[in-house]
């Protein structure tokens, strides 16, 4: 290269939707709890410590020993025949009409959010959401360039009648995505009555749903109703992970479809990665094939169940006055509205500082975020964790409070 001559500018040429993928905050931020000494409310991390390693040595050891070369060979796009059955048989036990031909077993639930936006959405096509919603499936959706429309909505989810004025308000909506079990990130969970109005909307509006059930197994107090699945089979997608009662670092879920649907998702799913790890599906059966879950979900209920009582009373120690909450039912998060003259994402910096750290809830929303609002997990610390850092962001909160008073007094 001659003296003066300039580096030639680059000669990719980035795909339009490439511009609608944006980094998740929530992996931004837990970067920066990885800081020695900051106490992470943040991410949606399953305890670690429910992760059954003994039981997953053991399969793994077995599945290497009896099945080797069919484990670490390629396998089937579908899934693993008898976890696919297996999933089936759970989901008809609540109340499902489901067979193992419509299962299709992807790389997490994550990857369902994934195939379901690219069978099914087409740019400018309307998908309804509540809000807020799940992060990862805004995330997942945004990329085949929807156009979202928030789903008004109240303490127990979204109305019956935003569902019914859809036809006029976004004529030819492709789905509305609902989270009816301990949502993510509001941990409310729906009850029997809304869930049977909500299918009816649906019914008499035409518009398909999506039901995304992470945290189902999770409940504290009592088992939550019947799937929307199970009202209108024909008519909902519901996707299921084993990341919140295994590990998720197996990388496992399942999306459940209408029939008509399950070939597009197939080839979806096979122009993606060909299959999900079949070694990783068979320990996953060897472990849970003899009713392991029956026994080891109720340790984690527990265990999670302390730590919500635990973050309930920090909260109500700390936070300052004009907080709202309410205490979960199940699931793993908190959703606090904090008091006026508070902005969640500008006040983190000052959390992390002082050494807490949690997720603004502005990332939660398609349109028109509340900036008041902020998720807290509580599942990763210990109780007497959960109480130090409520105490220190009560201590943040309370300071800007205090600070903003002062300037505002003559």
């Amino acid at each position: 290269m001659s003296i003066g001559s300039t580096v030639p500018s680059s000669p990719w040429t980035l795909a339009q939707r490439a511009a609608r993928m944006n980094p998740s905050i929530i992996r931004e931020i837990l970067k920066v709890t990885e800081q020695p000494g900051v106490l992470s409310l943040a991410g949606g991390l399953p305890s670690p410590d429910t992760f059954p390693i003994e039981a997953m040595r053991e399969a793994t050891a077995k599945v290497l020993a009896e099945a080797p070369r069919e484990a670490l060979q390629y396998a089937a796009s579908e899934g693993y025949g008898p976890l696919r059955e297996w999933v089936a048989a759970q989901l008809q036990r609540q109340g499902q009409q489901v067979t193992p031909a419509q299962v299709l077993i992807t790389t997490g639930s994550q990857q369902g959010l994934d195939l379901v936006g690219k069978v099914l959405v087409d740019a400018g096509a309307p998908v309804a959401v509540e809000a807020p919603t799940y992060l990862g499936a805004l995330q997942a959706f945004a990329p085949y360039e929807p156009i979202f429309t928030n789903l008004a909505g109240d303490a127990d989810g979204p109305l019956p009648e935003a569902l019914t004025r859809l036809p006029h308000d976004a004529p030819g909506t492709r789905f509305a995505y609902l989270l009816p079990n301990f949502q993510n990130p509001t941990g409310r969970v729906m009850p029997e009555a809304r869930r049977q109005a909500l299918v009816q909307a649906a019914q008499a509006a035409r518009v398909p749903l999506v039901e995304d059930n992470p945290y189902g197994d999770l409940w504290f107090d009592e088992a939550p109703p019947a799937p929307l699945a199970a009202r209108w089979p024909e008519g909902v997608v519901y996707l299921g992970s084993f990341s919140k009662v295994l590990a998720p670092g197996l990388r496992l879920g399942y999306v459940v479809a209408p029939a008509e649907l399950c070939p597009k998702l197939l080839q979806a799913k096979q122009a993606a990665d060909l299959h999900t790890p079949g070694f990783n599906q068979r320990v996953v059966y060897e472990v849970i094939k003899g009713g392991f879950l029956d026994r080891h979900v109720p340790t984690i209920r527990a265990r999670y169940k302390a730590q919500r009582d635990a973050m309930a009373t920090a909260l109500s120690a700390h936070m300052p006055a004009g907080s709202e909450w309410s205490a979960p039912h199940g699931g793993m998060f908190f959703w606090i509205r904090l008091p006026a003259g508070c902005n969640a994402m500008a006040l983190l910096p000052g959390a992390v500082e002082a050494g807490v750290a949690y997720v603004p809830g502005e990332a939660f929303y398609a349109h028109a975020p509340d900036a008041r609002t902020m998720r807290l997990s509580f599942v990763t610390l210990t109780p007497e964790e959960i109480g130090q850092a409520v105490a220190m962001l009560g201590g943040v909160l309370r300071r800007h409070l205090t600070e903003g008073l002062e300037e505002t007094t003559p």
